[in-house]
């Protein structure tokens, strides 16, 4: 047994430590390119350029985007000029209003103006145009599928009436689950997803293997505990994750996933409905206090100074002072996905200091304040709007798929 665990998790640790930094400009462009501005890609009447692979490869950089960053970038353009060359003939391309709303309400995502925004972006080598083009083609996009789509899009209170009978069983739910954390660093960053990917195949459905490679390799402070998070209620886990959790039997794997400025693989460890619960957690308050590592004197006293001070959020105030703590209000879909796994396990008042930060030499000490409840009403609209967006998602990804075949596509 000690054998079957050793492989997988030597050759894990010998891939992350020996991985070169991402070089990202030379990985783009190649040796023989006669100019960056020259095509990379030919899309029917259009071409993706060089230039625009780098461009849109280091925006994705800056926003810690995970994975092979150049091959996003290149499908991602080739799928750009489809959805734009729709929305001419459409007539659904974005207005210049819609482009300068969406830039502003992109940029007040990282607390900045679009101003501030761009010039940040710019000393990592993000012309202004890349990120611009990124907006509007995301908008436009929108157009196209709102145009196209709406009218076909029909929520019945039927409909509705269906998914609260599944959901609600759902938001009731505990879940148990094991979870390994990797840090991403530069040295990892280029393959620690597919390392973690193949790991997590290794270790499906072996409990045992999968506790004993937490205890050894996880980052977390689970560790401690054989990578065991924990019972916490299901709808506190993130959406995006819960709904494929739900479905995995005991000891499967499931990951890797993303959290922050790490990857997590998790295994299922047990799956109880608890009692009936029809109205559904619409937003979390929370609270966020940067600390030293944990794992130091100076982190471990602050940690515990914090707990003897703060029973709750509203002390923060009181305690410490303005700027050293940041607080939230969030429906659960737009808080960090490190951030949401640490508050589902926590009550009213009390603090998590699980998520870190700068490849682990910080922590996040992280605080729930209060998890807000829809009364019925706004939870049937939220389930309406939900079934909405997730129909349309599925109409515009046949639509993409059906502009990709009828395209002429040629890499250079």
């Amino acid at each position: 047994m000690m054998h079957s665990l050793q492989t997988p998790i030597r050759r894990f640790l010998q891939a992350a430590a020996l991985a070169a930094p991402l070089a990202l400009a030379g990985a783009v462009l190649p040796a023989a390119a006669q100019s960056p501005f020259s095509a990379a890609v030919q899309i029917n009447d259009s071409i993706v350029t060089w230039y625009e692979i780098e461009q849109r490869a280091r925006f994705l950089e800056v926003l810690r985007a995970p994975g092979d960053l150049r091959e996003e970038a290149m499908e991602t353009l080739v799928n750009e000029r489809l959805q734009v060359a729709e929305a001419r003939r459409m007539g659904a391309v974005a207005t210049p209003e819609e482009i300068e709303a969406g830039v502003a309400e992109f940029a007040a995502r990282a607390d900045m103006g679009a101003e501030q925004f761009i010039r940040a972006i710019a000393d990592e080598g993000v012309a202004p145009e890349t990120f611009r083009d990124f907006v509007a083609n995301g908008i436009t996009w929108r157009n196209v599928v709102r145009q196209r789509f709406s009218g076909l899009v029909r929520v019945t209170d039927a409909d509705i009436d269906q998914a609260l009978q599944y959901t609600p069983r759902l938001d009731s739910a505990s879940i148990l689950l094991a979870e390994i954390v990797v840090p991403l660093t530069p040295e990892n960053e280029s393959n620690l997803r597919s390392e973690l990917a193949r790991l997590a195949g290794d270790l499906n459905f072996d409990a045992d293997t999968f506790s004993e490679a937490a205890r050894r390799f996880s980052a977390a402070s689970t560790r401690e505990n054989d990578g065991l998070t924990g019972w916490r209620p299901l709808d506190a886990v993130p959406p995006q994750l819960r709904e494929d959790m739900v479905l995995l039997a005991y000891g499967e794997t499931y990951g890797p996933v993303a959290l922050g400025p790490a990857f997590a693989i998790f295994q299922m460890r047990g799956l109880s409905e608890g009692n009936y619960s029809p109205r559904p957690i619409v937003s979390v308050d929370y609270a966020t206090i940067p600390l030293p590592p944990i794992s130091t004197e100076e982190g471990a006293t602050a940690a515990a100074a914090l707990r003897a001070d703060i029973d709750v959020c509203d002390d923060l105030y009181g305690q410490r002072p303005a700027g050293t703590f940041e607080r939230f209000d969030q429906p659960l879909s737009a808080i960090p996905t490190d951030i949401a796994m640490a508050l589902a396990a926590l009550d009213a008042g009390e603090i998590s200091f699980g998520v870190t930060r700068n490849a682990g030499t910080a922590t996040l000490a992280v605080m729930l304040c209060e998890r807000v409840i829809a009364e019925p009403e706004a939870g049937r609209d939220a389930v309406r709007q939900q079934l909405t967006s997730q129909r349309l998602e599925q109409y515009a990804d046949a639509l993409l798929e059906e502009l990709r075949a009828d395209a002429m596509i040629t890499y250079e």
